[in-house]
């Protein structure tokens, strides 16, 4: 899914990703690289509140759970915060980002951590333990792909690893990873609904898929090795809503829309408030194991353009490639030549365990988080609603 967008096209644009979603979007991009961790024991206050050193806030144990976030100023990270922040179970809400989230209250702990420092892992063990956590949230990854192929690397996948060995260090009771249901792969010979048993199999050489499938073979690792750490992994499907911003919603927001000629793939999706819901799901209760995370009912790829009011530019597969590989080299894709599989091919998840286990069941189907993004895109196509950075 690659027509023409704009795109950052060096690190140093990546900053502010990580900013938005990681330090996510990422659901629109995440983390940025460069920034220079706070000093032990000095976590700095969000504008809004003040913050007592690390120091004075481990003197005493707090009355309730202490949850942490990776990649606390993107989407998911943001709106788990004020959620967060509400939940009178919550003794405090710690971030781990480059950024302040704007959602942050009085329960807020920020800790300046830039996970692609090699010193990072010293310093994560160092908040874990000093801020009291039990609750780990891993948000930290992109949501949407990106040119800066080594700088992505070094966030989702080796500052997957600097974060595990840091929570080594420390007593958690709960680790959680966000994942997602693309990393199956869009194949031919993909049954009609793919299971948590089904292997992941998209393109190993595509950078935004290859790091988080290594990031999830590391938390699976330290799930088989940490005695009394409940790990659990919740793959999304593609992220859509009204305020969400991804590769997938700017795909959509084109006037036309591409699509391979002679193929209408299966698709669904999970609507940004199910996305948030499911986490907090994770975070109340334990439920250890890898959970798919889908809004109900699926839409083939030629009814989701019509319904979001978009023309559909049907190409020959055979040449989208080379356009796609041209248009991203130059920056102008909204993704790479390996998500053309996904507009030809079945990619569909089967969310009954997540049901049956941890009782999720979503609000909005697929055609309604649709419908519901396609509302407030129409507004923005008209300029009556301000876009609202994720």
């Amino acid at each position: 899914m690659a027509p023409p967008s704009e795109h950052p096209d060096a690190p140093a644009h990546h900053a502010a990703e990580q900013r938005s979603a990681a330090g996510g979007d990422p659901a629109a991009p995440a983390s940025g690289a460069g920034a220079a961790t706070s000093s032990p024991g000095e976590p700095a206050a969000p504008a809004s509140a003040g913050a007592p050193p690390a120091s004075r806030q481990a003197s005493s144990a707090p009355r309730g759970r202490v949850v942490a976030l990776t990649g606390a100023a993107s989407f998911l990270g943001r709106n788990l915060i004020g959620i967060l922040e509400e939940d009178p179970r919550i003794a405090r809400v710690v971030a781990i980002d480059i950024k302040t989230p704007d959602t942050g209250g009085a329960k807020l702990r920020l800790h300046t951590v830039d996970l692609t420092a090699p010193a990072s892992e010293e310093r994560v063990a160092e908040v874990l333990a000093a801020e009291q956590v039990d609750t780990l949230v891993h948000l930290c990854f992109l949501s949407s792909p990106t040119p800066a192929t080594a700088w992505a690397h070094e966030l989702e996948s080796v500052g997957t690893m600097h974060l595990l060995h840091g929570a080594r260090q420390a007593s958690l009771r709960k680790l959680i990873l966000w994942s997602q249901t693309v990393l199956y792969g869009a194949h031919p010979t993909n049954p009609n609904f793919l299971t948590e048993k089904h292997p992941l199999r998209a393109d190993p050489e595509e950078r935004f898929f290859a790091d988080k499938m290594a990031a999830e073979r590391e938390f699976n690792a330290f799930g088989a090795r940490a005695k009394g750490t409940t790990v659990t992994i919740l793959r999304t499907a593609p992220i859509l809503g009204p305020t969400v911003q991804n590769y997938l919603t700017r795909f959509l927001a084109r006037r036309l829309v591409m699509t391979m000629l002679g193929f209408d793939p299966l698709w669904q999706f999970i609507h940004e408030v199910d996305a948030i819901a499911a986490f907090k799901l994770a975070i109340d209760s334990d439920f250890p194991g890898t959970f798919n995370i889908v809004g109900d009912g699926v839409l083939p790829l030629s009814t989701i353009v019509r319904l979001a009011g978009r023309t559909p530019l049907p190409v020959l597969h055979s040449a989208a490639g080379p356009l796609v590989s041209a248009l991203w080299a130059a920056h102008a894709a909204i993704a790479p030549p390996s998500f053309l599989r996904y507009l030809r091919y079945l990619c569909v998840a089967d969310g009954e365990k997540a049901a049956r286990v941890m009782g999720f069941r979503p609000v909005y189907s697929t055609r309604e988080a649709l419908l519901d993004f396609t509302s407030a895109q129409r507004l923005r196509d008209v300029r009556l609603l301000q876009e609202t950075p994720a």
